[in-house]
C-alpha cells in the first residue's frame, strides 16, 4: 500500500526505515528483499558484536541486506543545529566523536524525530557553514548510494535482533494495554478471512472494501500506536479503527456466505472450512426441533450421518397474557412487518377470547398480512369482549454442535433434522469427575483448582494454570517490580462444575477467588495493604481430535498497578524457548543482552505458539511469555495494569522513555479481561509436537451460514477451493488481484521442502512481495508444485 502510494506521488525511497522499531523480527532481512529493497537503516536491537555504522543483516532463510545502524538514535544530528552560530564546531566535534564508528567513511546525520517539523533555514544553515567537516544535505537512498560499500567486510547478525547492549526495546509494550493486541488479532483474522473467501468464491468487487479495512489495520501499527505507549485517546482511536476493520471484514465475509448460501434448501446450513486443507470442524447450529423428544440428526449431501452433541434448547413460550379486549391493539403494535420477539410471524389463530401467535426465525409461509390480523381481532373483539388470553409461541429450536468434514478452503450444506439417528463420535470426549479425557489428551482438576493435563505420548505437566498476581510500578513501556512486592498465588476459595459432558466437547468451569492488593501505597515499592476480592473463572475445554486442552480465563479487573500471568510448570528444567511470529520461529535462551541503561527483563513475545521443553502453549493474538524459576516454568502474561506513559524513575531503567503523563485508562480497572490459549503436551518440541497445524486449527473457526434457497430444493454437493500440502507449509494469505488470485506460503522449517496446491487455476508464476512478476510456474491438470527452501516466504500469482 505504501509503496503504491509513494509511487503514484512521485517515487518511493528504495531503503527500508525502521528506525524506532522495539527490537525486529529475524524475518524483515526477507521481506525487504523480496520487496526489492537491499538496504536499511535502524536503530534498537543491535547485539554488543557489532562495531560498525554499518552490517549485514540476514534472514533465517538467508536472504541479507545492508543496514546502516543509527547507533546514535535517529535524530543524531538535531543537536548540531541547536546553536546556528555554533554549527562549524559542533559538527567537527561530532565527527570526531564517531570516528570509532565511521572511520573515514562520511558520518549519517539524522535531522528528524519525534513530533517535531522541518528546519525552514536548513539549506541557508548549509549554505553558509565554512568549517573543517563538509556538510551535505541528502535522503537516505542517497546516502547510501554515494557512501555505502560492499557487505563482505562487515559484522554479520542473523536473526532477530532484541539485545539491549545499545538501545533500550521497552519490552514491556508487549503486554500492555492487551485489548489492542486481542483486537489487531481478531482484524487481521476476519479481514483475512473474508479475504480468502470472497476471492475464490465472489466475482470481483470486495477488493475495494478489503483494502479500507487494511488501511485502518495499517493505520494502527505504529510502534506507539498498537503497542499501547501512548495516551488514553491514542488507544481509544486505535481500538476504534480496528472495530471498523473488523466490522468491514465481517460484512464483506457475510455477504458472500449469504450469495453461497443461496442455493442451500432452507433448514439446512452452508459450512466453509477457512483453511487451504481439509478439516473436521466442530460447528455451532441453531436447528428447528418441534418434537423435545426426539434428538436432532445432521447428514452431508450424500446421506453421511454426522455426529451431533445438543448443547442448550430455546425457550418455545415466549408470552401468555390475559388482557381485555379493548388492550388487544397493544399486541398488534409490537409487530413490525412481521416481527416480533425477534422473530418473524409465521402464522396466528384468532377464536372467542383468545389470540395464538407462532414465531419462526425462518418462517414457512410466504407471506403476512398485518392489516388481514388486525381486521380480524378487532372483528373477534367486538364480537367477545371482556378478557382475552394472548399466547406467543416459538418454534422449537436447539443448539447443536455437529463434527463436520469440509474440503480444502470449501463448502459443504449440511441438513438438520429429527428423523435420523446421529453418527458416533471417531474419539469420544468423556467427562468423569474432575476429568476431561478424549483419548489424545486426559485433563484432572486438582483441589486449588491448577490442572493436569497428560498427553498422548505420556507427557504429563502438573500445575497448569497456576495465576501469580504480582505488583508494577512501571510504566507502559517496561515492567517494574516494586522493591518490597507481595505476590498473590493461592486462592481464597476453588468451585468447578460441568458445563458440557461431550461426547464431541466437554467443559468444566472452574472459578477460583483471589484477595489482590487494590494499588500501590503512597510509596511506590510497596502495595496496599487494602485488598479487593476477584472471581477468576477458567472454561477447561477438550474437543474430539484435539491433543491440546483449551483454556478460556475470564475477569473483571478490580485493581491497578498490577501484573497477572498464568503459569505452565515443566516437568524438568529447560534452557531455551521458540516463538512464532512474522513468517518465523525464533529460538531464544533464559537471559536477553543487556549493556544499556535497561535492564534484560528476558520477557518475549509469542504471536501463534511458544513452546519449551515437553509443552506448546497455543495463543490468539501476540502475548508476552518468560520462563521463569530457573527454566522450570513457563509464564504467559494475562493482564498488566500501570497508571502513567512513562515514569522518570523507573527500578529497572535508567532513563525515561517518554514524558511522564498520567494514563488512567492503562489500569483497565473495571475491564472485563478474557483471554483464550490452548496447552499441548508433546514431547521433543514445536515442530514433533505439529504446533503450526495445530495454532491454525485453534484460531481459525469454520463459518455457517443458514440456507434461504426453497426447503425442498436438492442440497447442493460439497466443493473444494485451494488446496495447499507440503511438510511445514503455512500459507500466510489468499486475496483477490485484478489479475487472478495471490497465494502467500511460508515454509516453517529448517529443512526445504515442497509446496502442492491444486484448485482451479491453470496458469502460475511467481511474484516478488509487492507483485512484480519473477517467473512462470508449471501447472499440470490444476496442480502445482513449488520447490520452497528452508524459511522462504513465496507469493504465487494464479490465474
Amino acid at each position: 500500500m505504501g509503496w503504491r502510494a509513494a509511487t503514484a506521488l512521485g517515487g518511493a525511497m528504495p531503503v527500508g526505515y525502521l528506525p524506532d522499531m522495539f527490537g525486529h523480527c529475524a524475518q524483515m532481512p526477507q521481506i525487504l528483499a523480496r520487496a526489492g529493497l537491499a538496504d536499511a537503516c535502524l536503530w534498537r536491537g543491535v547485539p554488543a558484536s557489532v562495531d560498525s555504522h554499518a552490517l549485514r543483516w540476514v534472514a533465517p532463510d538467508g536472504s541479507a541486506v545492508r543496514v546502516e545502524y543509527l547507533f546514535d538514535g535517529y535524530g543524531n544530528a538535531l543537536d548540531l543545529f541547536a546553536l546556528p552560530t555554533r554549527l562549524s564546531e559542533s559538527a567537527a566535534a561530532y565527527r570526531k566523536e564517531t570516528r570509532r564508528w565511521y572511520g573515514d567513511d562520511a558520518v549519517l546525520g539524522m535531522l528528524g524525530t519525534d513530533h517535531s517539523a522541518p528546519r525552514p533555514d536548513l539549506m541557508e544553515l548549509v549554505r553558509a557553514h565554512h568549517g573543517p567537516v563538509q556538510l551535505d544535505v541528502a535522503n537516505l537512498a542517497e546516502y547510501v548510494q554515494q557512501h555505502a560499500g560492499g557487505v563482505e567486510d562487515l559484522p554479520v547478525v542473523v536473526g532477530e535482533m532484541r539485545s539491549h547492549a545499545r538501545g533500550s526495546i521497552l519490552p514491556g509494550v508487549i503486554s500492555i494495554r492487551v485489548g489492542l493486541k486481542q483486537a489487531m488479532a481478531s482484524a487481521e483474522r476476519v479481514v483475512g478471512e473474508a479475504e480468502a473467501l470472497a476471492a475464490q468464491w465472489s466475482e470481483p468487487g470486495y477488493e475495494r472494501f478489503l483494502d479500507l479495512a487494511w488501511r485502518r489495520i495499517v493505520a494502527c501499527t505504529a510502534h506507539d500506536s498498537v503497542a499501547g505507549c501512548g495516551v488514553d485517546e491514542t488507544a481509544d482511536q486505535v481500538a476504534a479503527r480496528l472495530a471498523e476493520a473488523a466490522q468491514i471484514g465481517r460484512a464483506v465475509r457475510d455477504r458472500v456466505l449469504r450469495s453461497l448460501a443461496a442455493a442451500v434448501p432452507g433448514g439446512a446450513h452452508l459450512v466453509v472450512n477457512p483453511s487451504a486443507r481439509p478439516r473436521t470442524m466442530l460447528v455451532e447450529l441453531d436447528v428447528v426441533a418441534a418434537d423435545s423428544d426426539e434428538p436432532v440428526s445432521a447428514v452431508l449431501p450424500d446421506g453421511t450421518a454426522l455426529p451431533v452433541q445438543e448443547i442448550a434448547r430455546s425457550e418455545t413460550l415466549l408470552a401468555d397474557e390475559e388482557l381485555d379486549a379493548s388492550e388487544l391493539d397493544t399486541v398488534l403494535r409490537r409487530i413490525h412487518g412481521r416481527e416480533l420477539f425477534g422473530q418473524q410471524i409465521d402464522g396466528y389463530e384468532v377464536d372467542a377470547g383468545r389470540l395464538r401467535l407462532r414465531v419462526a426465525h425462518a418462517p414457512e409461509i410466504p407471506d403476512f398480512d398485518l392489516a388481514g390480523l388486525r381486521d380480524q381481532l378487532l372483528d373477534a373483539a367486538a364480537e367477545a369482549p371482556g378478557p382475552w388470553r394472548v399466547v406467543t409461541e416459538a418454534q422449537g429450536r436447539r443448539r447443536v454442535l455437529v463434527a463436520v468434514p469440509v474440503p480444502a478452503s470449501g463448502q459443504v450444506a449440511v441438513r438438520t433434522g429429527q428423523a435420523g439417528v446421529a453418527a458416533a463420535a471417531e474419539a469420544p470426549v468423556r467427562v468423569d469427575g474432575l476429568a476431561l479425557d478424549n483419548g489424545s489428551v486426559r485433563v484432572d482438576v486438582a483441589a486449588d483448582g491448577t490442572l493436569t493435563v497428560r498427553g498422548v505420548d505420556g507427557t504429563t505437566l502438573t500445575g497448569v494454570g497456576r495465576l501469580v498476581d504480582g505488583g508494577d510500578r512501571g510504566d507502559s513501556y517496561n515492567h517494574g517490580p516494586p522493591a518490597r512486592d507481595v505476590v498473590v498465588d493461592e486462592p481464597r476459595s476453588v468451585a468447578v462444575e460441568t458445563v458440557e459432558t461431550g461426547p464431541l466437547r466437554a467443559v468444566l468451569k472452574i472459578v477460583r477467588e483471589y484477595d489482590w492488593p487494590a494499588r500501590l501505597s503512597a510509596d511506590a515499592d510497596v502495595r496496599s495493604p487494602a485488598a479487593v476480592r476477584v472471581p477468576v473463572t477458567t472454561l477447561v475445554e477438550l474437543r474430539t481430535g484435539e491433543p491440546f486442552v483449551r483454556l478460556d480465563v475470564s475477569f473483571t479487573n478490580p485493581a491497578a498497578d498490577h501484573r497477572v500471568r498464568l503459569h505452565v510448570p515443566l516437568p524438568r528444567p529447560v534452557t531455551t524457548s521458540a516463538s512464532e511470529g512474522q513468517f518465523a520461529v525464533t529460538r531464544r535462551g533464559l537471559e536477553s543482552e543487556g549493556g544499556w541503561g535497561e535492564f534484560p527483563l528476558p520477557t518475549f513475545p509469542a504471536s501463534g505458539f511458544v513452546s519449551t521443553g515437553d509443552v506448546t502453549v497455543l495463543t490468539d493474538h501476540v502475548t508476552e511469555y518468560e520462563l521463569v524459576a530457573g527454566g522450570t516454568e513457563l509464564a504467559l502474561t494475562l493482564l498488566r495494569a500501570v497508571g502513567w506513559l512513562s515514569v522518570n524513575v523507573h527500578p529497572l531503567r535508567d532513563e525515561p522513555a517518554g514524558p511522564q503523563i498520567a494514563v488512567p485508562g492503562a489500569q483497565y480497572v473495571g475491564v472485563p479481561v478474557q483471554t483464550r490459549l490452548a496447552v499441548l503436551p508433546h514431547e521433543g518440541g514445536w515442530a514433533s509436537a505439529r504446533a503450526t497445524r495445530w495454532s491454525e486449527d485453534f484460531r481459525h473457526d469454520p463459518m455457517a451460514y443458514p440456507g434461504s434457497a426453497p426447503s425442498d430444493a436438492p442440497t447442493p454437493r460439497a466443493r473444494e477451493g485451494l488446496a495447499v500440502f507440503g511438510s511445514g507449509v503455512v500459507v500466510s494469505s489468499l486475496r483477490g488481484r485484478d489479475d487472478g488470485v495471490e497465494l502467500r506460503l511460508v515454509a516453517m522449517t529448517d529443512d526445504p521442502t515442497t509446496a502442492s496446491v491444486t484448485g482451479g487455476f491453470t496458469t502460475a508464476r511467481r511474484t516478488d512481495l509487492l507483485g512484480r512478476p519473477l517467473g512462470g510456474l508449471s501447472v499440470d491438470a490444476g496442480r502445482l508444485v513449488v520447490e520452497l527452501d528452508a524459511w522462504e516466504i513465496a507469493t504465487i500469482r494464479l490465474h
